[in-house]
């Protein structure tokens, strides 16, 4: 049964510099300290080189340890870097979007259960009741969105916003809050487009999508769980051109065709937030998972959505 998201844990998509730094500094220091060690060992080859031979073999062998460790340290701090600066281009231009609703405000009140039964109205049994007392507005769920324009246009799932009774807000990478309208929602391919006030907001760059790979390195970012914005996790392209069947737990469904297949985490309130390349280019817009299996979730590929934005957005 796949379930659909309304509201990542693994990486913070804010990572600080600081923080990048220190990783990076270490790989530095690693790197350094490998290529010090060759070097030695290459000292000591010439040194007893002719006088040893077993003893300038063994010294070999532990340089080519040495320069097969350095290589792998090399190849996880590209990765490392590749990752940390993805996710440092992007996290400006994701949105968390919080739904709110007005919803009953009771209070308790104690009443005779036998009503005007003239019979009953004296024996003073009262039981306890809810009754409404006005509405509050109140948050109901949650979900993603990133920013297309400038000018505050963001594309999200039309499942996120479907409750035409609710408001939407979009909280904003800097912790400014900005009240979003829906201009358009495409039942077909469960996209919508939001517009907030204002200009020169951060934008994504859109990647193409038809060149995705099996086993591609891909990375996933949201408003996990309604909580935990600008939340990432990382994973690889588990599969092209998928159909789905997709529900929701008001027991509505409907199937989506040509979607992409991920291992990277994806959890309720991620739905509407992008699937980025290490390039940081959005590949995908992520939108349902399956429930109860080990990270098996599935994005909609963003050339089915440029198309809607160039005739929405004018």
């Amino acid at each position: 049964m796949f379930k659909r998201f309304l509201t990542l844990i693994l990486i913070i998509a804010a990572s600080s510099y600081a923080t990048f730094s220190a990783g990076r500094n270490y790989s530095d220091e690693k790197i350094q300290s490998l290529e010090k060690k060759i070097a030695d060992l290459t000292d000591q080859i010439n040194a007893v080189k002719g006088a040893n031979e077993d003893t300038s073999a063994a010294l070999r062998s532990e340089i080519e340890r040495a320069e097969l460790d350095r290589r792998q340290v090399v190849r996880a701090a590209s990765q490392d870097e590749l990752l940390t600066q993805a996710v440092a281009r992007i996290s400006p231009a994701v949105v968390s979007i919080v739904i709110s609703k007005d919803v009953p405000q009771l209070e308790v009140v104690y009443e005779n259960p036998f009503g005007n039964d003239p019979f009953f109205k004296d024996f003073g049994f009262r039981i306890p009741v809810y009754r409404q007392k006005g509405t509050v507005r109140q948050k109901v769920g949650g979900g993603t969105g990133f920013i297309i324009r400038k000018d505050g246009y963001i594309i999200t799932n039309r499942h996120v916003v479907s409750d035409n009774s609710a408001s939407y807000t979009a909280l904003l990478s800097d912790g400014s809050q900005k009240t979003a309208k829906v201009v358009y929602k495409d039942d077909a391919h469960d996209l919508a487009i939001l517009k907030i006030e204002g200009a020169s907001y951060s934008t994504v760059e859109l990647g193409n999508s038809a060149s995705l790979k099996l086993g591609q390195t891909v990375i996933a970012i949201g408003n996990a769980l309604a909580e935990y914005s600008n939340s990432v996790s990382v994973g690889i392209i588990s599969g092209l051109n998928r159909t789905i069947e997709a529900g929701n737990n008001q027991g509505q469904s409907e199937t989506l065709s040509g979607v992409i297949q991920t291992d990277a985490a994806i959890n309720p309130g991620n739905s509407g937030g992008p699937l980025i390349d290490l390039s940081g280019k959005v590949m995908g817009i992520n939108v349902a998972t399956v429930v109860g299996s080990s990270n098996i979730s599935f994005s909609i590929p963003i050339n089915d959505a440029k198309n809607i934005i160039n005739s929405v957005v004018k």
